[in-house]
């Protein structure tokens, strides 16, 4: 791992803030990073003070001013070659998010794809960040509608994934004309610092000015400064439904524009019309990916009365045949969780379903010995519940799967959306009527709604996001850039005559 740093010019220690083209020493005090695949240190990386912010923050206002004036599709150019950039470096990178953040290799390149898809995406928006035209009820009148950029888009990221969700923010906004400044998740900064060295290489060969993107690495404090800048009229948060709301609340008291992509408790109802085959793939994959740390992880599944017996049996088969290790062995299906907090959550929440009434079927723990020297290798686990426990309610971040029984397509609709998240959802049925009821506004009410795939791997090409505690942010593909515009109504008056809307008269 020590030459994928080299490739990214990350030394024993290297600075979290930058301007885009120059590193600031970063005054904010230290941060040690390891990895939990095997427990090494990594490098120190050193935070951002007040000072250092201030400092991004004035360059990034400076670069607004120039950035905004640039064409759109010129604009769209510099993201094209990003994406370029990010194709050489996929190997690398794609590595470095396995090891940092602990994902398998597969989803660490997989998240790589998902940037150059996004940079692909954006390239194509740059020539139709289009309004609409209207007719006037005045003659000789013409009405239109316009966007314009916003200026500073305030990117704060989860490290489950470190990169991905950085670029589907950035990568739009750039496009719309804003200018990014970009807080990693202290857990994972490595990543977002060799994200910047690439982006930093395309805007030197573009002669694009430092301030246009830039990173201000740290912990809580640094969120805090981002939602209550009067400065950054978008925030975009990536995280928990703690930390959305803190930043909601913050950012809507100045009243800016709060971007929330929160907690998600997402299920899978399993129809006795589904494929079972099938739909095991897409529970099991759900569930283990990532160890059980996506926003969009499968964390329940409601199956039919009928087809209970015989899904759990495979489930309970599956999870026997489930391998767990170092996740840059493409032979192994589960990784690390991120740290030893995380496994802290995920032993109480083990102990809160069995407090609760909950019954496990098949058993976690910690894993000791022999490459689980980092102490972050959990069991993936089953339990079965009911829906109104607590701890069901509660989303976990981490691979306990919690399951239940239901007898119509009604009753199991009503479970999926009895919880206070509304991320993803899914059916698994060969029923068209079932598939159309849970499709319809009386079915999921969830941002998210798959028929015969899992609740997990979004593509860029849809509006990502949720509603409830999830925050009903959208991000990503369809017509989110809007988030990160602004729109302007304008009407020209071409006659020789001033008349008022409604027919209002005003002679003098």
């Amino acid at each position: 791992m020590l030459d994928v740093l080299k490739t990214f010019h990350i030394g024993q220690q290297h600075s979290g803030v930058s301007t885009g083209k120059d590193w600031l020493p970063g005054s904010g005090g230290n941060i040690a990073t390891w990895s939990p695949v095997d427990g090494a240190s990594l490098t120190t990386v050193t935070a951002a003070s007040r000072e250092d912010y201030d400092q991004v923050m004035a360059k990034a206002q400076e670069a607004f001013l120039y950035w905004r004036t640039i064409p759109a599709p010129a604009r769209g150019e510099v993201v094209r070659q990003i994406g370029m950039a990010l194709r050489e470096h996929k190997d690398a990178l794609g590595k470095l998010v396995s090891y940092e953040m602990g994902k398998s290799l597969q989803e660490g390149w997989g998240e790589v794809q998902e940037m150059i898809d996004i940079c692909d995406f954006a390239v194509g928006l740059s020539r139709q960040l289009h309004g609409l035209t209207m007719h006037s009820e005045r003659p000789g009148h013409r009405m239109y509608e316009q966007w314009h950029p916003l200026g500073i888009t305030g990117i704060i990221s989860a490290f489950n994934f470190p990169v991905a969700v950085w670029s589907w923010n950035s990568m739009l906004a750039l496009v719309c004309g804003n200018v990014c400044v970009w807080k990693p998740s202290e857990k994972t900064p490595l990543t977002a610092i060799a994200c910047q060295h690439i982006i930093a290489g395309v805007f030197a060969a573009n002669n694009v000015p430092e301030g246009v993107s830039c990173l201000v690495t740290g912990g809580r404090e640094v969120g805090e400064w981002l939602a209550n800048d009067g400065r950054v009229p978008l925030v975009s948060a990536t995280g928990s439904t703690r930390m959305g709301k803190s930043v909601g609340a913050a950012v809507g008291a100045r009243l800016g524009r709060a971007l929330l992509e929160l907690g998600g408790n997402n299920a899978i109802i399993i129809s006795e019309h589904a494929d079972l085959d099938m739909s095991l793939i897409g529970a099991v994959f759900g569930a283990v990916g990532t160890a059980g740390q996506r926003c969009t992880s499968t964390r329940r599944l409601i199956i039919h009365e009928k087809v209970y017996d015989a899904f759990r049996d495979k489930l309970v088969k599956a999870y026997g045949q489930l391998r767990i290790g170092n996740p840059l062995d493409q032979n192994n299906h589960v990784g690390p969780l991120i740290d030893q907090d995380a496994v802290k959550a995920y032993l109480h929440s083990i102990e809160q379903v069995k407090a609760q009434g909950g019954r496990f079927i098949v058993e976690g723990g910690v894993l000791e010995g022999a490459g689980y020297e980092s102490g972050c290798y959990v069991k993936p686990c089953i339990a079965e519940v009911k829906n109104d426990y607590a701890i069901v309610q509660h989303e976990t971040f981490a691979p306990i799967l919690y399951i239940m029984k239901y007898s119509t397509t009604e009753e199991a609709i009503a479970l999926q959306n009895g919880v206070p998240q509304g991320l993803s959802s899914a059916i698994m049925t060969l029923n068209l009527r079932e598939a159309e009821q849970f499709l319809s506004a009386a079915g999921s009410d969830c941002g998210i709604a798959n028929v015969n795939i899992g609740t997990s791997g979004a593509e860029i090409g849809g509006a990502f996001g949720g509603e409830k505690e999830t925050g009903g942010g959208r991000e990503s593909g369809s017509d989110a850039w809007r988030a990160y515009m602004r729109r302007q109504t304008n009407t020209i008056n071409y006659s020789a005559k001033l008349p008022l809307a409604q027919g209002i008269k005003f002679d003098l």
